[in-house]
């Protein structure tokens, strides 16, 4: 496994520039902001990744607002009360992109984050609390208590969320196979404690973000 020094070089090398580099890194959201976020606004990005998975973002971005409606504005108090019969009627709104399977999973993830609620205070709370050190301790928890979060959609929500995080991209794990620090994708807990360890050295070597380290490496694969 490379240090920090030579990932840090490689990547100075191919962007020119110190600034050149920090304009391509992903930026993640302090904690005091992660508590800010409301429930109603993680509920949704949680839907948000769950329809996004396998289907084109443009796509379901697209028809989002049809779905902050239909959703109530994903309040997690209403939303839970959506039963079976509210959701196959949703089956007949054309705006919206009719998978039972994933429509299912808003009610929920709904009861999730009220659960998370009742324990925390918010579901923010618990994001925010997490340490990075242990961010695929995260990943499997929401794998475990949410509905179909499981695969890369919990790296992919937290980040989408601004929750640092790597996220394991065909690239980033291209990488890390090159460094020899797994050989092949990380979904076993032997392979996912190896990449935790990895990258909670490169932070401890340079003091960056987990998602600026998980950027910079997949920057090493050429392409």
């Amino acid at each position: 496994m490379r240090d920090y020094r030579w990932l840090h070089e490689y990547c100075l090398n191919r962007f020119g520039s110190a600034e050149a580099l920090e304009a391509r890194l992903p930026q993640p959201r302090s904690d005091a902001e992660l508590r800010e976020l409301s429930d109603d606004r993680y509920l949704s990005l949680l839907a948000l990744r769950v329809f996004r998975a396998g289907l084109k973002h443009s796509l379901v971005d697209a028809k989002w607002p049809a779905f902050e409606e239909v959703f109530f504005g994903f309040d997690p108090e209403k939303v839970v009360l959506m039963g079976a019969e509210h959701l196959e009627r949703l089956m007949q709104d054309a705006r919206l992109i009719r998978h039972l399977g994933k429509l299912k999973s808003v009610p929920r993830n709904a009861q999730f984050i009220l659960d998370v609620r009742r324990e925390k205070g918010s579901f923010g709370a618990l994001i925010a609390d997490w340490p990075t050190s242990d961010i695929v301790g995260l990943w499997k928890y929401l794998a475990k208590h949410g509905s179909q979060m499981g695969g890369l959609s919990a790296p992919r929500f937290l980040r989408m969320v601004g929750k640092d995080t790597f996220v394991p991209s065909n690239d980033m794990v291209a990488a890390l196979k090159a460094q020899d620090i797994i050989d092949k994708v990380p979904t076993s807990l032997r392979d996912l404690a190896l990449v935790q360890a990895a990258f909670n050295r490169w932070h401890e070597e340079s003091g960056r973000p987990l998602c600026h380290l998980s950027a910079m490496l997949a920057y090493t694969v050429n392409h």
